[in-house]
């Protein structure tokens, strides 16, 4: 039952029209009309079909991909699924789960790319992507995704098992990886198997291609490290992620795990051995906040020789070689830029870490850095009690109904805990009288107070143009806060906490002046349990 509608201002513009339906499923044919009731094979056919505005939906079922479905082969690359044509929405249909399996697909002496985009405002979600092989025995990689397009979301989609690095960002401004899983990826051909060059995710932009951000993502036994941004011109945002066991294989007919590559869970810069010439100026500052590094192989955060420092607020760090390693180069210019030297000019709040089986801190010149409350420098003693759960497994436990990250009592603290409160306001809210250390907010119910995120949250329509109702459930002894954000964390829309009627709610949004593009929409009890929605404004 619908109890309240409350009318918000939120400034669009452009006009919405309703977009056509196409439908693939593994038993269609690309001569079909690709209707539901005559679906296309491919999506490569999808999208010859569909226009910008339209959604493609795609029936659950495995989908074994053929080599005569490699969609464009060029120089050394063979794309498979090629998308260019923009503004369409791929999304797996209600309830199903559609599996595309690359095992088949190994033209020889070529890089494999699974899914190019090149196009953008493009969407995809709810799939999932196994199988992407190598063929190439020297240096070389395979992807699950390749970005070069703008304003494009992943969303909810999983890439396991592969040779391949699991999404890719080349070129593109504005591109969201929201709630994405990319695990047991390793590259067994190339190079005698060290695995290398198979990273969770990635983002390695030039200048100018700005606001790329990854939310809400996990990336595990990935052969190199979870999170890689070497390389990367401009800003990139780690939101809410998480890392662990990375620089491992992990083989699951005998559950034998193998050490390979870097084994960083984020690595999050540098340049290698780019002459100065081509450095971008300024160097970029990367901002890693609120996640969560474990068990990886080498450095849970890791500024990896950057050539200027990084914002690292309110993460977790527990049981890497090195929790945190904020080593740097000295400058960029011709004499320095080879010259590792002690971390400067990292901004790092309210971080904690625990049980670093070599270090906790390494490579940093407090001095030249802005430290602020964080568990290094604080009078704390931590242990084994400050923690409901040290349990690991509960980190791969199923995501919650809306795609988010499992909510559980891994390293969540116990109300005894002198972490709690230990923090500096930097800005982000918080419960109780100060901030608390790392990546999670103490919850006193831890669970499960929330507002019937088991039943979802959800808009219509989505993407929209001129209005859209925002569902949520609310229990009435609840206050609700809801937010809206750009991508890159802007807070644009601020609706105060209220008390809404017990059951379902819906808001209604409406035009009047934002800019077209991709926001989200945040719902946050008084118990700080979060929920996150995507919104599209066309």
């Amino acid at each position: 039952m619908k109890n309240k509608i409350l009318n918000v201002a939120l400034f669009l513009s452009s006009f919405f029209s309703f977009g056509a339906e196409f439908y693939v499923a593994p038993n269609g044919n690309d001569a079909n009309a690709g209707t539901i009731a005559s679906p296309v094979e491919t999506i490569k056919r999808a999208q010859v079909l569909a226009s910008s505005g339209d959604t493609v939906y795609i029936r659950g079922g495995i989908y074994v991909m053929r080599e005569n479905q490699i969609a464009q082969y060029s120089s050394i690359w063979a794309y498979v699924t090629k998308l260019d044509k923009s503004g369409i929405t791929y999304m797996a249909y209600p309830n199903e789960t559609p599996v595309f399996d690359y095992k088949n697909i190994k033209p020889a002496n070529y890089r494999i790319t699974a899914f190019y985009i090149n196009g953008s405002n493009i969407r995809i979600k709810g799939i999932e992507v196994t199988g992407v092989q190598v063929t190439i025995t020297t240096h070389t990689q395979s992807e699950c995704f390749e970005i070069q397009g703008s304003n494009n979301i992943l969303e909810q989609i999983n890439m396991y098992d592969n040779m391949a690095i699991g999404v890719y960002i080349l070129r593109g401004s504005n591109n969201l990886i929201l709630n994405c899983d990319a695990y047991r990826n390793w590259d067994s051909v190339s190079e005698g198997g060290v695995g290398g060059n198979v990273d969770g995710f990635g983002c390695h932009a030039p200048i100018g291609h700005k606001n790329n951000i990854f939310r809400g993502c996990r990336a595990w036994y990935n052969s190199d490290d979870g999170y890689d941004l070497i390389s990367s011109g401009e800003p990139v945002l780690l939101d809410n992620c998480w890392a662990f066991y990375n620089g491992y294989s992990f083989n699951t007919a005998t559950n034998v795990v193998t050490s390979h590559g870097d084994g960083n869970g984020f690595k999050a810069g540098g340049y290698g051995s780019t002459t100065v010439d081509k450095l971008p100026n300024p160097v970029p500052r990367n901002t890693i906040q609120f996640c969560l590094a474990v068990g990886n192989k080498q450095s849970g955060f890791y500024s990896n020789h950057h050539l200027n420092g990084s914002n690292w607020y309110n993460n977790s760090a527990y049981r890497n070689k090195r929790n945190y390693n904020m080593l740097n180069r000295k400058a960029a210019n011709t004499t320095d830029y080879l010259t590792d030297v002690p971390g400067w000019s990292h901004v790092m709040s309210n971080n904690l870490g625990y049980a670093a089986t070599t270090a906790e801190l390494t490579d940093i010149d407090k001095a030249a850095c802005t430290l602020t409350n964080n568990y290094f420098d604080l009078p704390l003693t931590i242990n084994n009690s400050d923690f409901i759960s040290l349990d690991e497994t509960l980190l791969t436990a199923p995501r919650q109904s809306d795609g988010s990250l499992p909510k559980n009592n891994f390293f969540r603290l116990q109300s005894s805990s002198d972490i709690i409160d230990a923090g500096a306001n930097i800005g982000f809210p918080f419960k109780g009288n100060a901030p608390d250390l790392g990546c999670f907010e103490f919850d006193s119910s831890l669970g499960l107070n929330e507002f019937k995120v088991n039943q979802g949250i959800f808009n219509y329509p989505n993407p929209f143009s001129t209005e859209t109702n925002v569902v949520f459930y609310s229990d009435p002894t609840t206050k609700i806060a809801i937010s809206l954000y750009s991508l890159s964390g802007m807070k644009v829309v601020e609706i105060p906490a209220k008390t809404y009627s017990k059951g379902e709610n819906t808001i209604a949004l409406k035009r009047d002046g934002l800019a077209s593009g991709n926001y989200i929409l945040v719902i946050r009890d008084d118990d700080f349990q979060r929920n996150s929605k995507l919104i599209t404004i066309q």
